[in-house]
């Protein structure tokens, strides 16, 4: 029963510091927002089922944390932003850095993963979703 309780509060922890960081991530520009709320997701799944639906029901977060949690789809917009802020980090780093190469070339290879798991995930149509914010199918894409 300890044990159980112990377990409960770690992921409910977990999903804490998971959200204040998506938080974080509306103010600073290198923070992202909807991954962070995402892991808050699945660390609350796991510790509070309260949590859980607060975040899924959240008036701000909780649109696109329902649209993957039930779809697993990206909407194009997220998907053409990730992948655009990608692309100039990735100049950037090439052309104006001064780190390490192997710290450069890390980035890249992440970044380049980031992107392909982005784009290879389901795009959620806008006109498909609901007026309560729920969606149909997600198409391919």
């Amino acid at each position: 029963m300890a044990a159980q309780a112990i377990k409960r509060g770690f992921f409910i922890g977990l999903g804490s510091v998971f959200f204040a960081a998506g938080v974080a991530g509306m103010f600073l520009p290198v923070v992202p927002t909807v991954p962070f709320m995402l892991l808050a997701l699945w660390a609350f799944s796991r510790g509070s089922e309260r949590l859980h639906q607060w975040v899924l029901h959240h008036p701000r977060f909780g649109r696109a944390a329902r649209e993957w949690h039930q779809h697993r789809a990206i909407p194009m917009r997220a998907k053409l932003t990730a992948v655009t802020v990608m692309a100039a980090s990735a100049v950037y780093l090439v052309g104006f850095s001064s780190a390490p190469l192997l710290a450069i070339v890390a980035a890249l290879a992440l970044m380049a993963y980031g992107a392909w798991y982005i784009l290879t995930r389901p795009t959620l149509d806008p006109a498909m979703i609901r007026q309560d914010g729920d969606a149909a199918n997600p198409s391919d894409g």
